[in-house]
């Protein structure tokens, strides 16, 4: 059994996501001024990206709510990042799938975060950076615990 986690420690740990999530949210406008696509649209794209999922695979992924979801996808439909496809295990439901467009742009914002993100390591002191990388491993294994329930 683990030792007991020190509730200053969980924390800081939350502080660091929300102020690390705030600032690549905020500074991705310095790099990629016209970007304006929110979080949320994002996220999908990034799932989608993976596979086409049907609105509600895709709202039980994301754990929103599928009416929520189904806002987001109207709004990257009318962007033309996404398109609505028959599925072919149910002729009577849509999957939605990237555009070449939406690949683009989900390619570009991740290029544009790298580039941000790879300025920002470069600038901490050589042990902060190889402390921050090292920890990838167990951030992984984290965000997979959450998503685990």
């Amino acid at each position: 059994m683990s030792e007991p986690i020190d509730p200053a420690e969980v924390r800081r740990l939350t502080d660091a996501v929300t102020r690390l999530r705030r600032a690549l949210r905020s500074s991705i406008r310095t790099e990629y001024p016209w970007e304006s696509l929110p979080m949320a649209q994002v996220e999908l794209l990034q799932t989608l990206a993976l596979e086409p999922l049907r609105v509600g695979e895709l709202a039980a992924r994301q754990r929103l709510a599928p009416n929520t979801v189904s806002g987001l996808v109207g709004k990257l439909l009318e962007s033309g990042f996404v398109v609505r496809q028959a599925d072919p295990g149910d002729r009577r439901t849509a999957r939605i799938a990237l555009t070449d467009a939406g690949e683009r742009q989900l390619a570009d914002w991740q290029r544009a975060h790298e580039r941000r993100l790879a300025a920002a390591l470069a600038r901490l002191a050589p042990e902060d950076s190889k402390a921050v990388l090292n920890a990838l491993d167990g951030l992984e294994h984290l965000a997979a615990a959450l998503n685990e329930g």
